[in-house]
């Protein structure tokens, strides 16, 4: 990786390599088709040799770069949304190759302005790409670089602190300063690695005292919480069906809905305090079929009658996932003059107990291009290439709905919501008790899919010291308990049910993270731009110097 004034075919052609070695590394730091439980460990690992090309390559590469690193590691990482659909492995890799495309921009800024130093800059810009990657329209944190820590405990228990946030920093930070040292001395400029750590050692010794409180700390709450005793038991059937989500029509309907049946009278004789279904396991909306009666939709409001004389003959409470259709015109009937019907959609939750529906949530966040496009006036080719490759929209909920059942307060975050920390914090904030994600990743066909997605509501249990059950279609159905354990996990896609003892701990001590949400986050954002900022004009401040001198 030798630098020259003119960048030879050589040079860039090894600094794509690496770039492509190291984007595949990195997919195997989490579940996958290499390893089914991943290696968390190489997250630690893999991008000193990211580092090292961003101080090595020039500034006409470096967003190009930026660009083939983020596609390259998605394509690996999500190879398994090929069976969700054919767009979706290239809209994913493509919207984190563009994010990146700004990143290694502002990573090699940090280089430029704070060479000695740049790697602690460097440390909280990756915090803030992850952070701002995750909040916009098409935000997607699979693949954050901390998710792959799931396993270790000790290490992600300041999440109840800072969230994900100082988990990414302490990450991030030394990977940042091997891989800036590594280029150096590679071309002879740095000096003896034992020199380069003296002349750091400051900031190095901050950092090790982070590391090793982090630890102690993370050792410290385990002890604490597997000694806590919970203010109750709360006794969950979960009904894992294990149905294709891409088939519908009644006859699936009448199917699925007699499997889920079966096993939810199979559960009760277990004695449950409620029965939870997935995400949209009984697709009929049962608010519209009993509004409206009409030619064309008789059998269908037969279902829903059925399913709620199912509902009311059981003993204890029912929460399941529903498609929960509404009017969009309310003074108008079920359907409109040109034949379609006079309704909108959202993906819910219906909590039905003592004879009838008491409560329901509405999904808040929705998957972007499959469930939400809000730019159909400014992208029309691409809002009609969606609804013509088969997408369909939802309406968007607004409120962070908290149950009640028998006592027990909880919220329900639907499948792809539990991927954001601050979903949680705020049902928790709220009041719950207990997360239960309910969730639907059978289309993806894949236990990597199912993995990935589970071991990410770890860090949500942790941030929140709260229970977290999760009510899946075919996968990942299990108990994560506040210290981030996963118990009992039923077989991916496999038909059954299971029962769970889901330790309740009341309200009135929310974390830091719940009563302070992203703070560090933020705090990483607002550092970054200041600094750059500063950056910026004193390197131009310097560089006008310098020609006043010359002249």
């Amino acid at each position: 990786m030798k630098t020259l004034k003119k960048r030879s075919l050589r040079t860039v052609c090894s600094e794509v390599f690496v770039l492509l070695i190291t984007s595949f590394v990195f997919s195997l730091a989490f579940p996958g088709l290499v390893f089914s439980e991943g290696m968390g460990f190489i997250s630690f690992l893999v991008l000193i040799p990211v580092f090292a090309v961003i101080r090595n390559t020039s500034w006409r590469l470096i967003a190009p770069y930026g660009f083939f690193y983020g596609f390259m590691c998605y394509i690996f990482f999500n190879y398994w949304l090929s069976s969700f659909h054919p767009l979706a492995i290239l809209i994913v890799p493509i919207i984190k190759g563009g994010e990146m495309f700004f990143l290694f921009p502002a990573l090699k800024a940090a280089d430029t302005f704070f060479r000695k130093r740049s790697y602690v800059l460097q440390a909280i810009i990756w915090v803030a790409y992850a952070y701002l990657s995750e909040g916009w329209f098409a935000g997607y944190p699979y693949g954050t670089i901390c998710y792959a820590l799931y396993d270790y405990r000790p290490l992600i228990q300041i999440a109840d602190i800072t969230g994900i946030w100082g988990i990414i920093f302490l990450q991030v930070l030394p990977q940042a300063f091997l891989g800036n040292y590594l280029v150096d001395r590679i071309k002879g400029e740095a000096e003896p690695f034992k020199l380069y750590l003296r002349s750091n050692w400051i900031i190095l010794s901050v950092y090790a005292v982070l590391v090793a409180a982090s630890i102690i700390y993370g050792f410290v709450r385990i002890s604490e919480w597997e000694d806590k005793t919970p203010e109750r038991t709360w006794r969950v059937a979960a009904v894992q069906h294990n149905h294709d989500s891409w088939q519908g029509g009644l006859t699936t309907y009448t199917r699925n809905f007699n499997n889920l049946k079966r096993y939810t009278l199979e559960a009760i004789t277990k004695d449950p305090d409620i029965v939870i279904w997935s995400e949209t396991a009984f697709v009929p909306s049962i608010d519209w079929n009993m509004m409206y009666d009409y030619e064309g939709n008789h059998e269908m409001r037969k279902l829903v009658q059925e399913f709620i004389s199912f509902a009311e003959s059981l003993p204890v409470p029912l929460l399941t996932g529903n498609a929960d259709g509404e009017p969009i015109y309310p003074e108008q009937g079920p359907l409109l003059e040109d034949g379609s019907q006079n309704r909108k959609d959202y993906n819910s939750v219906v909590l039905f107990q003592n004879g009838r529906i008491d409560g329901k949530y509405r999904k808040q966040h929705l998957v972007p291009f499959t469930e939400h496009f809000p730019y159909e006036k400014q992208m029309p080719w691409l809002y009609n290439l969606l609804l013509a490759n088969d997408y369909q929209w939802w309406e968007m909920g607004t409120e962070p709905v908290v149950f009640e059942s028998d006592g027990v307060k909880f919220s329900t975050p639907i499948c792809f919501e539990d991927v954001f920390g601050y979903l949680s914090a705020e049902f928790v904030h709220e009041g719950a008790d207990v997360i239960v994600n309910m969730t639907n990743d059978n289309w993806s066909g894949s236990v990597a899919a199912e993995k990935q997605h589970a071991y990410i509501a770890i860090f949500r249990a942790v941030e929140t010291r709260k229970s977290v059950i999760r009510g899946t279609n075919s996968g990942l159905t299990c108990l994560i308990t506040p210290d981030g354990e996963l118990h009992d996990p039923m077989r991916p896609f496999w038909m059954g049910y299971h029962v769970y003892d889901v330790p309740v701990y009341e309200g009135g001590n929310d974390t830091f993270y719940v009563n302070h949400i992203d703070l560090f986050a933020k705090i990483a954002v607002y550092t970054s731009i200041v600094i750059l900022v500063s950056g910026a004009a004193l390197k131009i401040a310097s560089t006008v110097k310098g020609r006043r001198k010359d002249d």
